[in-house]
């Protein structure tokens, strides 16, 4: 009895350290994001560079590098290619991230390419805060300069079949929680109130230059408070 007793207890042992081993060897699941990882989008005669303060901001007020996500693209090509091109970053970041939405911030015509991607392609169940500052979100007159000549300027001059079909119907759609931020001065923007969304938290800054408008340490606190 005493030696079936001991023989059991030796097997059960065996089996503890196989099972603790086993574990030990396992994978460790990847833990979900406590929050919403940034997706920065450029303007016209830009690059990932114009996020370079405010990134730092985020930093200090706690976010890692890889919750920080700015990238340039071809600004003088289509919105809409833009827009394909985002929906690719963004899926790339969720599943790096292992959070299921991220945080929208835009710049200038980064709005442009960025809610088209919200309203055409499916981006309302990936993107949890939609931000615009200086957003050229009904067009602007000073886009005749460069319209003949690029068709990102094109999509974003007044009146435009691209602004047409972006503006028609809501101009907010989906669940995401929308904001534009806008200068009562803007010079690339004319006027100024093209910037304002319909159903959306839309916040007169005061003067603020355009170029300003995305590393302004002000508006940035402004930003960082909507996306929480």
């Amino acid at each position: 009895m005493q030696r079936h007793k001991r023989r059991i207890a030796t097997a059960l042992t065996a089996l503890a350290a196989s099972l603790l081993l086993s574990a030990s060897l396992s994978p460790t699941p990847a833990h979900a994001a406590t929050r919403d990882p940034v997706v920065f989008v450029h303007g016209l005669s830009s690059s990932a560079s114009t996020w370079g303060d405010w990134i730092g901001y985020f930093k200090a007020d706690g976010y890692t590098s890889a919750e920080l996500n700015a990238r340039s693209y071809d600004w003088a090509q289509s919105n809409a290619t833009t827009a394909r091109q985002l929906a690719t970053e963004i899926r790339d970041v969720l599943a790096r991230t292992g959070a299921s939405k991220v945080d929208l911030v835009v710049h200038s015509m980064g709005a442009l390419s960025s809610r088209y991607y919200l309203k055409n392609l499916g981006g309302t169940s990936y993107v949890d805060d939609f931000v615009s500052t200086a957003g050229v979100n009904h067009g602007t007159s000073t886009a005749s300069w460069c319209a003949w000549l690029y068709t990102s300027c094109a999509e974003m001059n007044t009146g435009s079949s691209f602004l047409t079909a972006l503006n028609s119907g809501d101009e907010t759609p989906g669940g995401v929680s929308y904001a534009s931020y806008w200068s009562n001065c803007d010079e690339a923007l004319t006027p100024d109130t093209t910037a304002i969304l319909s159903g959306a938290t839309n916040v007169e800054v005061g003067c603020v230059a355009h170029t300003d408008m995305n590393n302004d340490h002000g508006v940035y606190e402004r930003v960082r408070g909507f996306i929480g």
